[in-house]
């Protein structure tokens, strides 16, 4: 059963207000970026010419950011068949199980997302083959934090990490920005899949999928329809 909050606490809840905010936030941009490009494409016969590329980034950071969110109040959809046979504590055992695969998982894609946005950050990607054993003696010829995006022009004050980052001014937003959700959302959805299985350990919650809750509100609706 999919849940909003599994914290009480005050720092609990002002992360769930920041995330569902956070997610509101990058939801609206889109709209509005996408809006104002439709008027100015069909009525003043011009456009934003980064608004695309900056749409797409956006919706990237919207899925990944909602993916460890969807985990953390259990929303992700998943089939239950086998769950539905076996009793409670064969149950358990299966969540937790699947708990463990899925931090397993989330580990091997957290190396991934840091090992190819570190390419573009001027930073060293990890060793090992699997899992990260340590970082790689740094190799600056062969890092790519000169690499920009197509349209989206350099914000001015953003500015002072020329010098940080790369040799030479910018003209374009430099690709470790957008890119960097890659990490972020993996390390998130790393954190939630090791939360919700050690709810699953202490018996605190059934399962990681939203079981049928989906079907239960499509009968609804369609109970709701026939009255109508």
């Amino acid at each position: 059963m999919s849940s909003h909050s599994h914290s009480n606490s005050a720092l609990g809840r002002f992360v769930n207000e920041f995330e569902e905010t956070a997610i509101a936030a990058i939801l609206g941009v889109m709209t509005i970026i996408t809006f104002i490009n439709v008027i100015l494409r069909y009525v003043f016969n011009t456009g934003l010419i980064w608004g695309l590329e900056a749409t797409s980034f956006l919706f990237a950071w919207l899925v990944l950011l909602g993916v460890s969110y969807a985990v953390k109040v259990t929303a992700h959809l998943g089939v239950d068949a086998i769950l539905n046979v076996v009793p409670p504590a064969g149950r358990r055992v299966l969540g937790i199980v699947a708990g463990l695969i899925c931090v397993a998982y989330a580990m091997l894609l957290l190396k991934g997302a840091w090992d190819y946005w570190a390419n573009f950050a001027n930073l060293p990607q990890t060793t090992g083959r699997w899992f990260p054993t340590g970082l790689e003696e740094m190799k600056r010829t062969s890092y790519r934090a000169w690499y920009a995006v197509v349209d989206i022009p350099m914000p001015e004050w953003l500015r002072f990490i020329e010098d940080i980052f790369n040799e030479e001014p910018y003209e374009k937003l430099p690709r470790f920005i957008p890119y960097f959700v890659l990490p972020l959302g993996m390390l998130l959805l790393l954190v939630r899949f090791v939360q919700a299985t050690i709810r699953l350990i202490r018996g605190e919650q059934e399962s990681l999928i939203v079981s049928h809750e989906a079907e239960d509100a499509v009968e609804d609706v369609a109970h709701m329809n026939r009255e109508d």
